[in-house]
């Protein structure tokens, strides 16, 4: 794609998902909502449907959704994560076994082949945490108990999502699953995630005091910035996802002094990048494929709805394994629901393979889309009842 054709699309999608972000707030709905249906609109155009295939614009929209998770990371501490650590696991574990096998189940009596089957279960335990922590950041919540189970939930689901689909692809290419290769994968993956970001703790304060010996105009912006690229890149490099390591980036700087200026600087830049990520996961749902004026798609349509039958109610049950934790199970259920791009991933791998047809396809695509445009109004109205109720009692017990 030209550069000239790169820039224009840009523009459009920024354009378009800060005013699809405005007005879901005139609306008292989350701005994440309205920049993600920007991008569904978008995509109705066929000639700026086009953006989704330029390499450029994808790069900027991951590089959004990695700033977005870095500074959640920032706003947080190591600690708060150690201390939800086993809730975390528990509503991870569960999030990903129920959709799985309660999902395989279900395509399996309705015909599906058992490698069809079984992929499509293992999509539906993706979860994108890019929308919920979006969403509690807008809600200026990202620091709640609630908000640190659901991050430090995502980043095991992201694990077991990895290992899940490892597995899945060995078995529906007909390769042996051999046990060590998955234990070897999920240790790697740990020591990872724990060991670097121990390290990283003890490292950054001399990263910040060389930042403070050098003259050069926003050097600590660049220095946090390459940081999160960097560890970005190897969580990609061991197969999780990128904003995984993002995320632990901003967790190492958060031990800093210098943390609030960091957090300062990068805001205005993950501001700009952040809505073209939702934009442009909106704009890879093709909704003219999925038109109920064709009699065609109505299996595509029936398939999709006992897809949601399994996809919300296995995950809003997710939200039960943070025991011995005084939070909202039922939000923490809800912030597990949307599949986003993480669902729009596993189920492009599954077409590219051919493990699944263009209809379970579609199907997956429309469940992938529903269930991340319920969960930014749904998970706002839920935590504002449930502060509201906090408040409440707050009052009358004083």
């Amino acid at each position: 794609m030209h550069t000239l054709d790169t820039l224009l699309y840009l523009t459009l999608i920024i354009v378009a998902a800060r005013a699809g972000g405005e007005i879901a707030e005139r609306f008292h709905q989350p701005a994440v909502l309205g920049e993600i249906a920007a991008g569904v609109a978008l995509g109705l155009i066929p000639a700026i449907r086009l953006a989704t295939g330029s390499e450029a614009i994808v790069f900027i929209a991951e590089i959004g959704v990695i700033l977005l998770l870095f500074e959640v990371g920032l706003e947080s501490e190591f600690g708060e994560y150690v201390r939800v650590g086993t809730a975390a696991s528990l509503v991870a574990v569960i999030g990903v076994v129920l959709p799985l096998f309660i999902g395989a189940g279900a395509t399996l009596l309705l015909g599906c082949r058992p490698h069809e089957a079984l992929f499509l279960g293992a999509t539906l335990t993706a979860t994108s945490v890019g929308v919920t922590a979006r969403v509690m950041r807008d809600l200026r919540l990202s620091q709640s108990k609630e908000a640190k189970i659901v991050i430090g939930a995502a980043v095991v689901d992201d694990i077991l999502g990895l290992l899940v689909l490892s597995v899945v692809l060995a078995v529906a290419g007909g390769t042996a699953v051999r046990a060590g290769g998955v234990v070897l994968a999920a240790v790697v993956s740990i020591v990872f995630l724990v060991g670097g970001i121990a390290i990283g703790i003890r490292g950054a304060p001399f990263l910040i005091e060389l930042t403070r010996r050098m003259r050069g105009r926003g050097i600590l912006t660049v220095s946090a910035f390459a940081l999160a690229l960097a560890l970005a890149y190897l969580s990609g490099l061991i197969g999780l996802a990128p904003i995984v390591g993002a995320f632990a980036a901003g967790l190492v700087l958060a031990s800093t002094r210098d943390r609030v200026r960091i957090t300062e600087q990068i805001q205005p830049v993950a501001d700009i990048f952040a809505p073209v990520f939702f934009a442009t996961v909106g704009m890879q749902v093709d909704l003219t494929r999925l038109s109920p004026a064709l009699p065609d798609n109505w299996p595509i349509l029936g398939l999709a709805l006992v897809l949601l039958a399994v996809a919300i109610p296995t995950k809003l049950l997710a939200g039960s394994g943070a025991i011995r934790q005084r939070v909202d199970k039922l939000a923490i259920g809800i912030a597990m629901v949307p599949r986003g791009e993480v669902g729009l991933i596993f189920a492009t791998i599954g077409l590219q393979r051919e493990i699944l047809s263009r209809g379970l396809y579609g199907a997956i695509v429309l469940v992938v889309l529903i269930t991340t445009l319920i969960t930014p109004p749904w998970l706002k109205h839920r935590l504002s009842r449930t502060r509201g109720r906090a408040r409440e009692a707050a009052s009358s017990e004083e």
